[in-house]
């Protein structure tokens, strides 16, 4: 199975099974846009048709509602779409961080393309991060990533990560991620995400605040199993058990990541703790859940169906510490 990941670089340790090109911390943004496979541009045309005529080989119309994006190094198309549709550049995710790598502390950790050009990212770490229960560590990061494809308008996430399991958790209080989304009907304007970003990156200390009185939230075996019902098989906490259980395998594989087989499942901060409830589920969707590929999970994870499972998870836990 080809990978969908086409290239990424990376700092520190090796990600996703060793996929991408390793570099030394700190370096600028154009070794990243070339290492990253980033160094390209989305191109366009206007979409022609053929039509076939009685006797003639027919003739080439144009239809200016509609244009193809194709990569400017391949030639490769990427996508149909309507002619108002405004195109971000793989350039453009990595100059966003500049500034705030140049100036603010910020470190690019990753970068890369998905699907063939279709979906590029870059995550780098904020500087930001706590210890819970002393030696359980959280940083907090920033995820930009878009599409040309119309499947992921231009994202901005605050982003937290375990470090001791590599979780991935989008940064969400009272239910409301706290991403700044904009539509590709409209410009993308880097300083206004900035701007919005000041007031989402500063929720860091109540986001931590919230992990803190997870980890000191200890559960009963009814309500771990009531939480896992809940997120994952979509069922209340206080309905009775059905005699088949929807996602079966799922449930199982994160209630023996929750008593143990997690990484990090036996530290005091996650053991018995409405903590580990969460990372037993953000473990499961992040390194386990059934993909055609690790890559496949990764999207999933980052921008699908994965990260609305993390964000029930993320709710029920809240619930259980109100």
């Amino acid at each position: 199975m080809a990978h969908l990941i086409e290239q990424m670089a990376y700092v520190g340790a090796t990600p996703w099974h060793g996929l991408g090109s390793r570099l030394s911390p700190k370096q600028p943004i154009e070794v990243w846009q070339r290492e990253a496979g980033m160094d390209w541009r989305i191109q366009d045309s206007p979409v022609h048709f053929k039509s076939d005529s009685i006797g003639a080989l027919g003739s080439i119309h144009s239809y200016p509602e509609q244009k193809v994006l194709y990569r400017s190094d391949t030639k490769v198309p990427l996508s149909v779409v309507s002619s108002r549709y405004q195109v971000v550049q793989p350039r453009e995710v990595l100059e966003f961080y500049r500034e705030l790598t140049e100036v603010s502390g910020y470190e690019l950790e990753t970068a890369g393309v998905l699907k063939g050009g279709r979906k590029f990212w870059a995550l780098a770490r904020t500087g930001q991060g706590t210890a819970l229960k002393g030696n359980d560590q959280v940083n907090g990061y920033l995820l930009l990533a878009t599409s040309c494809d119309g499947t992921l308008a231009t994202t901005a996430t605050p982003t937290a990560v375990r470090v001791v399991c590599n979780n991935t958790l989008t940064i969400a209080l009272d239910g409301t991620s706290r991403a700044i989304k904009v539509p590709h009907s409209t410009c993308f304007n880097p300083q206004a995400v900035k701007k919005q970003l000041g007031i989402a990156v500063s929720q860091w200390d109540e986001f931590m605040y919230q992990m803190k009185c997870m980890a000191e939230r200890r559960v009963q075996w009814h309500e771990a199993m009531g939480f896992f019902m809940n997120v994952l098989c979509d069922t209340s906490p206080n309905s009775p058990l059905p005699e088949t259980l929807p996602n079966e395998r799922a449930l199982r594989k994160v209630q023996s990541l929750y008593e143990g087989q997690g990484r990090g499942a036996t530290l005091v901060s996650a053991q018995g703790t409405a903590w580990g409830l969460l990372n037993a589920v953000t473990e499961y969707v992040d390194h386990e859940r059934r993909a055609r590929n690790v890559e496949y999970r990764k999207d999933s994870a980052w921008f699908g169906q994965g990260a609305q499972i993390k964000q029930r998870a993320l709710d029920a836990a809240l619930r259980l510490t109100a």
